[in-house]
């Protein structure tokens, strides 16, 4: 078929999800973090793969995330949008029973007049400057509605990902001095790299997420998506011709060039082609010339026989290899993944 296919090894998730939840006491729950469309993977069945294998909460970006996962895993679990209790969303939270994590005074006050008496968790700043309530904010607001009375108190580490970095330790004390000031509930502080820090930063509750679909910190992590992008037509090229736009790759040797289906328009961006291989199993063949906006080109000279696609995500050039070679993470990578390619899910 043209275009590509992207596989995603739902049981790979879990055995992430399952390894990062070993890293922790029992009596510390592990949530799962999809957003961003489970970071391009598919929300829908990644989510009821995690919830099948005993994730009960789960934390999306936006409202409207929160529907399309509570419509695919049903009433059971509890979700939290980290974006909070913004305009426009308030009846997505009554119909779908999503629980906000409120980052400002602006938005405590009005989930209080409207949604008095739900659940709700507070976002504490507590060192990042991203999302969430300053010490003082979160006095203020203490003042004014004593019976506060969050479900979960959450912040965010801004470097879990150096482990020495000083401004972890200073984090944890400001969030622990900050969630004292409430009545008894559930904290989180750590994402996946926060899990790798150790027992002081694990707390009630963590959210992992980049860990889950195989990518740094979690260095143990299984490759979770192999990507195949069908070769559409090869052709031989002379020694001192060029291939591709601006004319930036000119051969030195008589070579074979193959043309697959995929480009930026997929998700695979322009600046990953002088350093980014496709594979042909475990035989590497260099990018050569630009990556345009569906079609990228390929060294496959020392192949005896071309297949019909070639693996530009696999066990090899995981999604932090290829994030390397294009200068960004592995995050980027997964959440650019276009709407082109055919989803295949194993278990």
């Amino acid at each position: 078929m043209s275009g590509g296919i992207l596989t995603i090894d739902l049981g790979a998730i879990v055995a992430n999800w399952r390894a990062l939840d070993a890293k922790t006491a029992e009596t510390v729950e592990t949530g799962a973090v999809i957003k961003a469309d489970a970071y391009g993977l598919g929300v829908g069945p990644v989510g009821q793969a995690l919830q099948k294998a005993g994730a009960k909460t789960f934390f999306v970006a936006l409202a409207s995330e929160g529907v399309v996962l509570r419509e695919s895993i049903g009433p059971s679990a509890r979700i939290f949008v980290f974006s909070g209790y913004m305009q426009g969303d308030e009846t997505a939270f009554e119909e779908f029973d999503l629980t906000p994590m409120l980052n400002s005074a602006d938005q405590v006050m009005r989930f209080m007049a409207d949604r008095q008496g739900t659940a709700y968790g507070l976002q504490l700043d507590s060192g990042m400057n991203r999302l969430g309530m300053e010490a003082d904010e979160l006095a203020s607001i203490i003042a004014q509605i004593p019976t506060l009375n969050p479900v979960l108190v959450m912040s965010h580490l801004a470097c879990a990902d150096e482990p020495e970095h000083p401004q972890n330790a200073e984090q944890l004390t400001a969030f622990n001095e900050m969630a004292a000031t409430l009545p008894e509930h559930r904290r989180s502080l750590s994402a996946t790299g926060g899990i790798l820090l150790g027992p002081d930063f694990h707390m009630n509750i963590t959210r992992p997420g980049i860990g889950l679909y195989g990518g740094d910190p979690f260095m143990d992590a299984r490759p979770v998506a192999t990507l195949s992008l069908s070769v559409i037509q090869t052709r031989p090229v002379a020694v001192g011709e060029s291939v591709g736009y601006g004319a930036t790759w000119v051969a030195t040797r008589p070579s074979i060039i193959a043309t697959v289906a995929g480009g930026y328009a997929d998700g695979l961006i322009r600046a990953m082609g002088p350093n980014a291989s496709l594979y042909a199993g475990k035989t590497r063949c260099p990018i050569v010339g630009r990556v345009s906006m569906d079609l990228i080109t390929v060294d496959v000279t020392k192949l005896t026989t071309v297949p019909a696609s070639l693996d530009i995500l696999n066990a090899t050039q995981t999604v932090d290899v290829l994030a390397n070679a294009a200068g960004t993470i592995g995050y980027e990578i997964l959440t650019s993944l276009g709407n082109r390619y055919k989803r295949v899910y194993k278990d």
